[in-house]
Order: structure tokens, then sequence, then C-alpha cells
């Protein structure tokens, strides 16, 4: 079924839907990845972007149980040179195409990924529409002027849960408050864990930590955290312009005064936020698994898996750069230098990608233990 790719600059490409008939926009990416499709459509981060892989065969292992980072998929479409109909993978429950349609999520394929990886990396990100139903290309153009901008854009409310929930090792379980007060059930330390649209494995790794998690939605305040009795917060990675959340960061402001704060992504972004500093949008972000990353306070070079479209930018004598982007010296860490206060702008987490900064999960465990036994 033909579909057409229409750029709010004009620039259009043709291909086939392998989902069936639609119609669908929001910022077109590219993502650098050879694998880790599933993963990175499930990454709510991905909320309100169209994602294209540039390797070009995608779905050849089809969809597994074990590599689902959410509750569904929040990309709006995914866009590659080949799919896989067929995947050869003795854990594949589901080909790709069937995965996309039962989640009403559009795919297609025979797009030149290249050149239109070429022209976001020299224009940058844009607003995009794909449809199989409208091909007319000047009034897909002009749909695609009409989507709202990434910046100013909030989509932690689309992802984001309401309710409060633990995290058992394997699935989120739904608790309750009894007047703010949470019976924690670990013998680990408390942590409250903001879910701005969270991948599950920063709570798997989290929890093999040994740490106790209540994990709560954006509104939760400094107040709430306090009557839970949590030793220590964290924030989640999430989609969409940091600075919309005005009163998010507000309550991030008290609670790194309150205890111990650690930060993935989006949370760091909240951070840097926090602590005075401001974000800005990326001509075309860090998509992919494969973003050199130096940590500074060691000197270690660690390759890493990346997904954001906002970098944070911070001049304070109280705040540390712990790490710096190799390819554009971007700030990828921070750490206060008397409140016990750290965050990545990369995902240690992976999934997709390599393991190299898996130990800021323990990082950010020892400092809360630290907190804890003085």
């Amino acid at each position: 079924m033909k579909a057409i790719l229409a750029l709010e600059d004009g620039f259009v490409l043709e291909g086939r839907s392998f989902t069936g008939p639609g119609e669908t926009g929001g910022e077109v990416i590219f993502n650098t990845g050879m694998t880790g499709y599933q993963e990175i459509l499930t990454d709510p981060s991905y909320a309100g972007q169209m994602v294209c892989m540039t390797y070009p065969l995608i779905g050849n292992y089809g969809v597994t149980e074990e590599d689902i980072e959410s509750g569904g998929v929040h990309a709006s479409a995914l866009i590659v040179k080949e799919c896989c109909k067929v995947p050869s993978n003795w854990r594949s429950v589901a080909s790709l195409p069937d995965y996309l349609k039962r989640n009403g999520v559009l795919g297609i394929e025979g797009i030149d990924t290249r050149a239109l990886t070429s022209h976001i990396r020299k224009n940058g990100a844009m607003r995009a529409i794909i449809s199989t139903e409208e091909l007319n290309v000047e009034k897909l153009v002009e749909k695609a002027k009409a989507l709202p901008s990434m910046e100013g854009l909030n989509l932690v409310k689309d992802v984001a849960p309401t309710h409060v929930y633990r995290w058992d090792g394997v699935r989120p379980q739904n608790v309750r408050l009894v007047d703010g007060v949470y019976n924690w059930t670990g013998k680990g330390p408390k942590v409250v864990v903001y879910d701005f649209g969270i991948k599950w494995n920063i709570l798997r790794l989290l929890h093999e930590q040994g740490l106790d998690l209540l994990v709560v939605p954006p509104s939760f305040t400094a107040e709430q955290v306090t009557l839970t009795g949590a030793d220590a917060v964290f924030l989640s990675n999430g989609p969409g312009d940091p600075a919309t959340l005005k009163d998010e960061i507000a309550e991030i402001t008290k609670l790194c005064d309150m205890m111990p704060v650690g930060g993935i992504c989006l949370g760091h972004q909240l951070l840097g936020h926090a602590l005075g500093g401001t974000t800005s949008k990326l001509k075309f972000g860090h998509h992919g698994c494969n973003h050199p990353v130096k940590d500074l306070t060691t000197g270690r070079i660690e390759i890493s898996s990346q997904n954001h479209g906002f970098c944070v930018e911070l001049d304070s004598d109280d705040v540390e750069i712990t790490h710096i982007n190799l390819n554009d010296d971007t700030v990828e860490g921070i750490a206060h230098k008397t409140k016990k206060v750290i965050s990545v702008q990369h995902h240690p987490e992976a999934c997709p990608g390599p393991n190299d900064s898996h130990y800021f999960f323990k990082r950010f465990s020892d400092m809360v233990k630290e907190g804890l036994n003085k």
C-alpha cells in the first residue's frame, strides 16, 4: 500500500505501509541502532516521534515478551528501508508488522532512509506526516506545518501514570497509600521513583541494587514524598520539552534540599532546571546505542545508549559536570558539590544498547546508603 512521508520543509519520500492504511504525524528523528527496535517502540520517551531506523533491515528477530520496556508502543510511526515479515528467533511471539498493527502504530518501508537521515542531519529534526489516505503532497506538507512543535510541548501527561505502584522485580503492581503513608515491603533503602515515562529496565536495575521502590506520578509533591517515609528520590526518563514541567521542577527543587536525588534523561534535565540551569533543543538529537561519553570523574570512556532531543546548559559553582558527550561536548552528567544529587543524560539502563554505564545505579545506591549510615 503506497505511503507518503512529507516533512514540513517540503521534503517528500514515497514508500509502502506494512501495517495497513492510516495517517499519523509527529517529529521525525533517526535512530542509529542495528537492533533494539522493540525497546525503542516501547520507550515512552519516543512519544510524539516517528522513528527512522538507519540500519536497513528491521524485524528479523520478531517481537519477544522479554524486550518490552513499558505497557505499550509510544512511537507515532516506524520508518524502515525493509521490514522482515517472517522473523527467525525461538523467543519470538509475533512479527513486527503484527505487533505494530495490534498497537495501532503505522509502519512504512521502501523509504530511502539514508536520504531521510542525511536530510535531518543537515536541516534538523522536524515535523512530518505519513499517510496512505491523503496522497496530495502539498496538503500533507501543510498538515505537517500545522503540527505542534516539540519545543514547548508537554508529552509527559500522555505517558505518565496517574496512580502509585510498586515494582516487584518483574511487573508494576498497583498499591494504595493510607493517609499518604506507604507500607514498605523490602529491607533496602526506600526510594520514591517519579515516573515521567519510565523504562522498565531502570526499575529492574534499581531493584537489583536492593532498593525498595515506590513509583509515583509526576504530580506527587515533596510533602507527599515525606509522608511516605522515603530515604531518596529517583527521576525517570520521559518525552517532550522539560521546560514545560514547571510545577514538577518546583517540587524537585524542594526535594534536592531534603534527601538524595538521582535522575536519568528527562530526570537529568529537570534536575538541571532545579539547580539553576536551562535546557535547549538539539538540532537532530541523540538517538541510538553507540554514543561515546566521557566520565570526567574517572577519565573512562563509555559507549552509551541515548534518546533525547534537549540538553542541559548549566554554569554554576555549586554543580560539577561529571560526563560529557564526545561527539558534540554537550553535558551528559552532573553532580551537586554539597547536596546528594547526581544525574546522567544518557541511558545507563541500556535496552537497547551496551552495558558500559550500568555502574550509575550502584553509584546512586551507594550515595543513598552513605546518607543513611551517617
